[in-house]
């Protein structure tokens, strides 16, 4: 939640245009209005969430359906539900995100975004509500070591994520190598298996997505742990404390009560890593 480095995670440049999607809960806003917290929203009885509908099974289009679907839908979802208001998805590609917040075009950004202090001086962060290992893909016949001194090296070409911290990681952990950011994982993953970049910086989740669709191309490289363990953070406009404390008592409540997780499996076909203690 992709990046999800964020999400950050998680954009062709197709999905620069935005794709508009408003889902009517079970309920709604008029069926309890006292529900709805006094939170500034953009629209009175909507929230409206900024995506990059790219990343499955974090968040992307169903294309049974044609519809919004995976991990950071269904908790978006629940929240507005919990709010008693409608939900407004807005599909656009990742590197406008944080200036659409900024712009008051949203009211939340769900796609995994780390709370780095550079963002921070932007926009303001609730508690983690995703996790996600940031893993190093390289050719299923790669045979360079895993390891940092091997891959920090002038001879490699490392692409991620345009914008994300999985771009950040490259930059700092393997400094010595030429980085190549896209504005799509997919892009980024297919230079890998094209032979025109050595490795990807990617969500542990994405690689296990895109190998599905392209198997036998890349694989993990084999270092001891990942080369980064994170999670990813609902993003709102900056001051706006009274939303980031209903939303974090929200996810503390969830979390605790098991809903968190049960989304979470339902979405991802695993068990929830340990999250942060409330």
């Amino acid at each position: 939640m992709k990046h999800r480095t964020g999400w950050t995670r998680r954009i062709v440049a197709a999905t620069a245009a935005a794709l508009a999607v408003t889902a009517a809960l079970a309920g709604g806003a008029s069926a309890n209005p006292k529900a709805t917290p006094d939170v500034g929203l953009v629209s009175d009885g909507t929230l409206t969430v900024g995506m990059t509908l790219q990343f499955a099974p974090e968040m992307y289009i169903d294309k049974k359906t044609n519809k919004p679907a995976g991990y950071d839908v269904d908790m978006v979802t629940a929240l507005a539900k919990a709010m008693g208001v409608k939900l407004k998805i807005v599909n656009i590609g990742f590197d406008g995100l944080i200036p659409g917040l900024v712009a008051k075009k949203y009211d939340l950004v769900s796609v995994g975004l780390s709370a780095t202090p550079e963002r921070k001086k932007a926009i303001d962060f609730t508690r983690a509500y995703v996790p996600y290992a940031l893993i190093l893909a390289v050719p299923v016949g790669d045979s360079t070591p895993a390891t940092y001194p091997a891959w920090n090296d002038s001879s490699k070409t490392i692409t991620s994520l345009k914008g994300s911290t999985d771009e950040t990681l490259v930059k700092t952990v393997f400094k010595k190598a030429k980085s190549a950011p896209f504005p799509d994982d997919t892009a980024a993953l297919l230079q890998v298996a094209t032979g025109r970049a050595d490795a990807a910086v990617i969500e542990n989740y994405l690689l296990a997505a895109f190998s599905k669709s392209n198997p036998g191309k890349l694989k993990e490289a084999a270092f001891k742990k990942p080369l980064n363990v994170q999670y990813g953070s609902w993003a709102v406009q900056k001051g706006n404390s009274a939303f980031v404390k209903y939303l974090n008592t929200y996810l503390c409540k969830v979390q605790g009560n098991g809903s968190m997780a049960a989304i979470y499996k339902k979405t991802e076909g695993a068990a929830i890593p340990p999250m942060p203690k409330c």
